[in-house]
């Protein structure tokens, strides 16, 4: 009859325990530990459109310019600037923004070839480990790098994309995870 008591007790001090662990991870942190902190050093890329985060895991993304999806993302630690792209099966960063997080690809390791608005040009695949907007992280992520003249802006493409449930309606983008 004691081995069953301290049983019980067992099973009900675990519970407990393993309650507060539960609603913590189902609970809204405040808004300080969802904001992404900006640079504070001058920028040229394009205006930032507002970015509103109402909960822990949810991204609000108003239009900018030409209705496209202008998002400051922090990629392995550092802000670089992205436009939204559907039609992009991979993030792509200009090698300017790779060379940012430390990345440089060698000659020899533009190995792939894609179709753009300025005509084919070739790509280096990397990976990234960390890709946050906003309280929405994504890790591992498969990028290519391609050089500054073949690409105007960086490109949030469906490697990140397919990994988070997004939609788009009346001039807003909203990102989830």
């Amino acid at each position: 009859m004691r081995a069953i008591i301290c049983v019980f007790v067992f099973i009900a001090v675990v519970s407990l325990g393993l309650s507060r662990d539960i609603t913590r991870a189902f609970t809204k942190p405040s808004n300080q530990s969802a904001a992404v902190a900006r640079s504070s050093a001058p920028r040229t890329a394009l205006p930032q459109p507002k970015q509103d985060t109402s909960s822990y895991r949810t991204v609000k993304i108003e239009a900018g310019r030409g209705g496209h999806y202008f998002i400051d993302a922090r990629v392995d630690g550092r802000n670089i600037d992205f436009v939204v792209d559907t039609g992009a099966s991979k993030m792509v960063l200009r090698e300017s923004s790779a060379a940012k997080l430390g990345i440089f690809p060698r000659p020899s390791e533009y190995t792939g070839r894609s179709s753009t608005a300025n005509g084919v040009a070739k790509y280096a695949p990397v990976k990234l480990n960390r890709v946050e907007i906003n309280g929405i992280t994504v890790y591992d992520v498969e990028a290519s790098v391609m050089s500054d003249s073949a690409l105007d802006v960086n490109l949030l493409g469906m490697t990140f994309l397919s990994r988070v449930k997004f939609s788009q309606s009346n001039g807003r983008l909203v990102l989830e995870q």
